[in-house]
């Protein structure tokens, strides 16, 4: 995509940065949505000086191209679209450039969420709140595991991206953690925990790779032998992400380089 100037569309100038479109998936469950507009509430008070929109691929409104043709009719030029998705996958690819090429607003899409060690903080985190001991001990952790539940993909690059978030969870905890889908991908969340009691693993973790509480993050949750946590939600980190998300695809649409 080329550098953006200053005067286009029909000669309107772009003033103060580009707005933040957050990008989610959508769901039937009405806590997603819920725990969306929290997240993002949080994004504007700690960032007053961009206006952040929501947008959705399926299934909630404001679907994206709806946000994007609302962005032009106010005036806006230039918009950051940053995916609530943790992985590489056909909607990261496919579907949110799509929408995006539809709209006269200038845009960027930004990388997923995932891999980053934030993501890792707010999964120690939910770990922990959900009865994970921080002060593990040696003998603990001989026969504890974790099954990193995450959605799962067709695309290889998501599997990919969801093992690196996996490994980097192993080395903050101390123990092995597996990824397992909840749809599509292998292994599934019965046959990680599995191949961990086989393990001699008998203090199994189930941490909620999921951005908000619906289906699939309910579905894999049951399954637990031991703990589960809550999705990621509205964690500061989950907010510092997304800003992180948006300030490099803002510094590469200027040609700066972001913090």
């Amino acid at each position: 995509m080329s550098q953006p100037s200053l005067v286009h569309l029909a000669g309107r100038r772009r003033s103060g940065p580009p707005a933040l479109v957050v990008v989610a998936h959508g769901s039937r469950d009405p806590r997603a949505l819920s725990t969306v507009r929290t997240l993002l509430d949080r994004v504007r008070e700690q960032r007053p000086d961009v206006a952040v929109h929501l947008g959705h691929i399926e299934l909630n409104e404001p679907l994206l191209t709806d946000t994007l043709a609302d962005l032009d009719a106010r005036g806006t030029t230039d918009a950051v679209l940053v995916p609530l998705l943790l992985a590489r996958g056909y909607h990261v690819k496919r579907d949110i450039p799509e929408m995006a090429a539809t709209a006269r607003v200038r845009t960027r899409v930004a990388a997923p969420l995932g891999p980053h060690p934030l993501l890792v903080d707010t999964l120690r985190t939910r770990l922990i709140e959900a009865g994970w001991n921080p002060e593990t001990t040696d003998e603990e952790r001989r026969t504890s595991a974790v099954v990193l539940a995450a959605a799962g993909s067709r695309d290889p690059d998501s599997a990919v991206d969801t093992r690196r978030t996996a490994d980097l969870l192993a080395r903050s905890l101390g123990v092995p953690v597996i990824p397992a889908y909840a749809t599509t991908a292998t292994p599934t969340i019965p046959t990680a925990l599995r191949a961990l009691a086989a393990r001699g693993r008998d203090r199994i973790a189930i941490a909620s790779y999921f951005t908000a509480p619906g289906r699939f993050a309910t579905e894999c949750a049951a399954a637990a032998p031991w703990i589960a946590s809550a999705p990621l939600g509205t964690h500061s980190a989950m907010v510092d992400l997304l800003l992180h998300r948006y300030d490099q695809a803002a510094a590469m649409a200027t040609g700066t380089n972001a913090a």
